[in-house]
């Protein structure tokens, strides 16, 4: 269901008629080409990614690891590097080929994802996840500012939320990939697995993907030579920086998705651990039922189920916020409203219910709501600023999300379950159970950031 409504979606959204007014410098065909690959190249981003959450159970018994130690390899060693490196990243991003830098990027992350595999200790997992964070910082920006420049105005939040799907498309193949190859092969070989697809694409990105920097109209080229010689150059950090401190919409659906990331990162790292620990006969009941060992059947199951929903979410909030966002701009901060509103109730029950088939649907559920958000907030963040602050713009709004996502969420969670564990004796079972479930309640701040920015956003956009 899901494949074939981000078919629908991406049809839709890639019309071979845009208004007059749009320059396009590439035809309706390539743009259906390019955001194809670049979902591709996303999807193979989260999967090497969040493959590290399967895995971390087999990863924390053979290297004798704490949950402490597993939130900072899942989370903060991948995050700190990656949020930091994302500023210089889009800087070169405005400048040079845009192609070439995302295949560059692609073969280094796949590269240190492959040598997590051969590590031996947890220094060297740490060292290895570092590098994965090196070679991601310059996908998503990079990639924003090459969608906004391919799609029409009218088309951004559609097609950003069709990139964003390899969000959840990435965890469920990642969670897939390694419950399989760690249950049958061991987690070494699943890293190796796990590396191997982005080394293609890096191939077929650099020889196919156009920086229509370059394609532009000749009109558009004489604009944008005015706009050079009155002073508009590409627009460095501190100068993007201080325009968006005008801008308070900005920084309320930055936050808002900051917090968001922060339960979706910090969750997606204990889940598997949480049905392990919390659900295990009943788990390993299901497995043997369907002719699968546990782990297997975790993976394929919070894959499937979190992914599919995961995809469909992403694809709708970019639907609504381009369909009723035309009539109002408010949308963009309604929609992920709304979704974190409903979303808490289904936190409460899938971490408190004994019924394993009602903890997975209510997984599915908060994957769901969890993703309206990407393309309203990403879609803003290219149109509160002018064209030539775009990957800049993209790259500080990143950074707030996965500064308290990557680099927090999933630490803070681990570092909670080991104090409520260990501190407080409720065990480890009781322990990641109380610590996803009060996280997931704090995480409702998140709708108040979002209305905040709901009632600036129309005036705060410019493209």
């Amino acid at each position: 269901m899901a494949e074939i409504t981000a078919v629908a979606g991406e049809d839709a959204l890639l019309d071979e008629n845009p208004p007059p007014e749009a320059i396009s410098p590439v035809s309706a065909a390539y743009r259906r080409y390019a955001l194809w690959l670049l979902l591709a190249i996303y999807v193979v981003n989260f999967i090497d990614r969040q493959v590290i959450n399967i895995l971390a159970e087999p990863i924390k018994n053979d290297l004798h690891l704490a949950d402490w130690q597993v939130g900072l390899l899942s989370g903060f060693a991948f995050g700190i590097v990656y949020t930091l490196l994302g500023f210089p990243l889009a800087r070169a991003a405005d400048r040079h080929h845009r192609g070439f830098i995302i295949a560059g990027c692609l073969a280094a992350w796949s590269g240190f994802t492959g040598a997590c595999g051969f590590a031996q200790n947890f220094v060297q997992l740490v060292a290895a996840r570092s590098g994965v964070g090196i070679g991601e910082a310059g996908c998503t920006p990079t990639s924003h500012a090459l969608i906004a420049d391919y799609t029409p105005k009218e088309k951004r939040a559609s097609a950003l939320s069709f990139y964003a799907m390899g969000t959840p498309l990435g965890g469920l193949l990642g969670l897939a990939i390694g419950g399989v190859m760690s249950d049958y092969f061991g987690w070494r070989q699943a890293f190796m697995v796990a590396a191997a697809p982005g080394l293609l694409l890096a191939v077929i990105a650099a020889f196919t993907l156009k920086e229509p920097r370059r394609l532009l109209s000749e009109a558009a080229l004489k604009a944008r030579a005015a706009g050079e010689a009155s002073g508009q150059q590409l627009a460095t950090f501190s100068e993007t920086f201080r325009y968006l401190l005008t801008k308070r919409a900005f920084w309320g659906m930055a936050s808002g998705a900051g917090v968001r990331a922060f339960l979706g990162y910090g969750h997606a790292a204990f889940s598997p651990s949480f049905f392990y620990r919390c659900h295990g006969p009943a788990v390993t009941a299901l497995a043997h039922h369907f002719g699968l060992r546990p782990q297997t059947f975790v993976g394929l199951a919070l894959g499937i189920i979190g992914g599919g929903a995961g995809a469909v979410g992403s694809w709708l909030g970019g639907q609504i916020a381009d369909r009723l966002g035309a009539r109002d701009l408010k949308v963009y901060g309604t929609v992920p409203t709304v979704a974190v509103l409903v979303a808490l109730p289904c936190s409460v029950i899938l971490y408190t219910t004994s019924s394993v088939p009602l903890a997975f649907a209510m997984f599915g559920a908060t994957y769901l709501l969890g993703a309206l958000w990407y393309g309203p907030v990403y879609s803003s963040a290219q149109g509160m600023v002018p064209q030539r602050m775009r990957a800049m713009s993209a790259s500080i709004m990143l950074f707030v999300i996965n500064f308290l996502g990557l680099v927090l969420g999933a630490l803070s969670l681990g570092a909670l379950s080991d104090l409520l564990n260990k501190g407080l004796h409720l065990g480890p079972a009781e322990g990641v159970r109380w610590a996803l479930l009060s996280s997931a309640v704090v995480g409702a701040l998140g709708a108040g950031l979002f209305w905040g920015a709901r009632r600036r956003i129309a005036e705060e956009m410019v493209s």
